[in-house]
């Protein structure tokens, strides 16, 4: 595949499947991990605003190191009652965190900034997606809570992967959910001339 890049583009997380989704697109890039304190970043009842901090935070730590390129942060977070579901620290706190999807929609918001510091130039955009479990027998939140899928993802669910079978329907970009919109980030960087066609 001809890459589509006409500038440097950085990736500032080590998500592996934020780093598969920008692969797939055929966007050759480089990862600089961004150091940041999340916990930071005081949460006030704004799902959106708030992956946009957190987003804009990673691109700007991680830019710093290559002012040239542009680089890309991003965070999502799954949010069910106003509450933010992270990741499931044990077995039991997955359980928990199932059984509380189980039958019903939650939200998937993504948000991302790239920057060039460079050209003095800054995006940010916010995606939210709406997700709907079908009802989770206990037999079946315990076997998936007992794979290693859950650990490593916010909500405590791969929409990519064996959890997929939990998911009934949604609403929205289906990339977003698995962490990066796909969609919406090419016609970014498509409108800033850093990828072309």
């Amino acid at each position: 595949m001809t890459p589509i890049n006409c500038e440097k583009i950085i990736l500032a997380s080590g998500s592996p499947r934020r780093h598969e989704l920008l692969t797939q697109a055929g966007i050759c890039f480089e990862t600089l991990v961004a150091d940041i304190d999340e916990t930071s970043v005081p949460y006030k009842n704004d799902p959106g605003a708030y992956v946009q901090i957190l987003s804009g935070q990673k691109a700007e730590h991680s830019a710093c190191q290559d002012p040239e390129a542009w680089t890309l942060g991003a965070d999502t977070i799954v949010m069910a009652d106003n509450t933010i579901l992270g990741k499931p620290c044990d077995h039991d706190h997955a359980v928990s965190m199932l059984t509380s999807l189980s039958g019903r929609a939650h939200s998937v918001f993504t948000g991302m900034t790239l920057v060039c510091p460079a050209k003095s130039m800054a995006r940010s955009l916010t995606v939210d997606t709406r997700v709907w479990f079908k009802s989770l027998s206990q037999k079946e939140i315990f076997w998936y809570a007992s794979t290693d899928e859950p650990y490593d993802k916010a909500g405590g669910y791969g929409i990519q992967g064996i959890g997929a079978f939990m998911v009934q329907k949604i609403q929205g970009s289906y990339s977003n959910v698995v962490g990066l919109p796909v969609c919406e980030l090419i016609e970014i960087l498509t409108e800033l001339q850093v990828i072309q066609f």
